[in-house]
């Protein structure tokens, strides 16, 4: 048998079809029924077709994704048993937090850094300390998540200010590998759509390109937030693969792979009916791992109202090590390859990413941008429209704003301060303010509860 049994089937054209939808819906016009056009201007069909496909080849790695268990250092032998029982328990790859410095030999005691992948994100900026981690374990998977830009746009300071920030990541540059993140979660946790979450990510690491030149650009990853749209995410980490290789061969940088690290958004997770953060999650880390994502870390269905506890890091984990030793998604770079509407979709997210970053630069670059206000206030003018949408149920959250249970309570299971939080300190330029979407009805419903 060498026809293939598809042949056996008359083919149909996109137009065939269009056609006879017409007909079935009795006058009714199509393009105002059936066509969806989402925040970012992208034109979503009933339908697609081979008509639909790019052919685009998205470059992957050929390796399967790491399960990642994020910890925070305040007592390295805690953190240290922590890790050892995450990767005793299925993680490949631990990302530390730390807000100050540390006794690094304890922290690692026993981990084998040959095989398992380290991530250091540091809420502050000391080249000598982070030198001496690099040159002590001298190893290719530790990556720090040094971001003075990122810093400059959430905190609206420099650590110290622009030359001695830039001094610094200079002789970070200059002796480690894997130091420079940029993050793309800073912008969707804030509002912004996901071209603008493309473009401005693609704009911030440009400027480390034009700083350091493009050699740089293998010492840089990103760091990625998912959400609720499930492909239109999977699309979102494919498309910028495509963009940061376009803009690596302006560069003459060519076969140069983007590291992705990514988590899922707490800007669509709920206080109230907490547990369908789980299914919210479930389908986040799905997203991210179709997408080609390197690194998954998942965050807990409590995370926004809980301390870090056991049970919801070994929920969160389990999650992942579901995903990927029980659904068949080990070795998934490639899946979404030859689905016309996730062709269709990326394609359409890197164009009109492309002709956001091009009006950046020809504007003078992301951090003139930053500083001159220009990208808060699209972030804020896409966060309030997501609002309002969520107000009108054009947007929906499953126990917030639709099916509700108006007997949940919260007041006395708040360990953490869930909503945002207002910063009283002088900055250089407006930050950009991470936060939940759901905020502003939460706040109400918590004074209901105490009356």
């Amino acid at each position: 048998m060498s026809k293939s049994l598809f042949d056996e089937f008359t083919k149909t054209s996109s137009a065939a079809w269009k056609q006879k939808i017409q007909v079935d819906l009795k006058g009714a016009d199509y393009n105002d029924t059936l066509l969806w056009k989402t925040n970012e201007g992208i034109i979503v069909k009933p339908f697609y077709t081979i008509e639909d496909r790019t052919h685009h080849q998205i470059k992957t790695s050929e390796k399967g994704f790491n399960i990642c268990q994020s910890i925070f250092v305040d007592d390295e032998k805690i953190a240290n048993s922590l890790a050892l029982n995450a990767l005793n328990k299925g993680a490949n790859s631990i990302l530390f937090n730390a807000n100050k410095t540390f006794n690094y030999v304890t922290l690692l005691k026993n981990i084998d850094c040959r095989s398992t992948i380290l991530y250091f994100n540091f809420s502050f900026l000391n080249d000598d300390f982070q030198i001496e981690v690099s040159k002590y374990f001298n190893s290719e998977n530790i990556y720090f998540q040094t971001d003075i830009i990122g810093n400059l746009a959430e905190t609206g300071n420099w650590f110290k200010n622009l030359k001695s920030d830039h001094k610094k990541l200079e002789n970070i540059v200059k002796q480690t590998n894997n130091c420079i993140s940029v993050s793309l979660d800073l912008y969707q946790n804030s509002g912004a759509n996901i071209t603008q979450q493309l473009a401005y990510t693609l704009a911030h690491a440009n400027e480390y390109l034009n700083y350091f030149g493009g050699d740089v650009s293998k010492k840089i990853y990103f760091i990625f937030s998912v959400a609720g749209n499930y492909f239109f995410e999977i699309a979102k980490i494919r498309a910028f693969r495509s963009l940061w290789s376009s803009l690596l061969e302006e560069y003459k940088i060519k076969n140069q792979q983007a590291h992705i690290f990514t988590k899922p958004s707490l800007r669509n997770k709920t206080l109230y009916d907490y547990n369908v953060n789980m299914l919210r999650t479930t389908t986040e880390c799905m997203s991210a791992i179709l997408g080609s994502s390197n690194t998954i870390s998942n965050v807990s269905y409590d995370a926004i109202y809980h301390k870090s506890n056991e049970f919801g890091e070994r929920i969160a984990r389990n999650q992942l090590l579901i995903l990927q030793q029980e659904t068949g998604f080990n070795n998934p770079q490639k899946y979404a390859e030859g689905s016309y509407y996730i062709e269709s979709i990326t394609q359409q997210l890197t164009e009109k990413s492309l002709d956001i970053f091009k009006s950046i630069e020809k504007g003078g670059g992301f951090l003139k941008q930053l500083k001159s206000g220009i990208i808060q206030k699209k972030i804020k003018e896409n966060d309030a429209k997501e609002k309002e949408d969520l107000i009108h149920k054009e947007m929906i959250l499953l126990g917030t704003n639709f099916h509700l249970n108006k007997d949940d309570e919260m007041h006395q299971n708040l360990e953490l301060y869930p909503f945002l939080k207002q910063r009283n300190i002088k900055t250089l330029i407006t930050p950009i303010m991470r936060n939940r979407i759901s905020e502003f009805i939460e706040r109400e419903r918590l004074k209901a509860e105490n009356v």
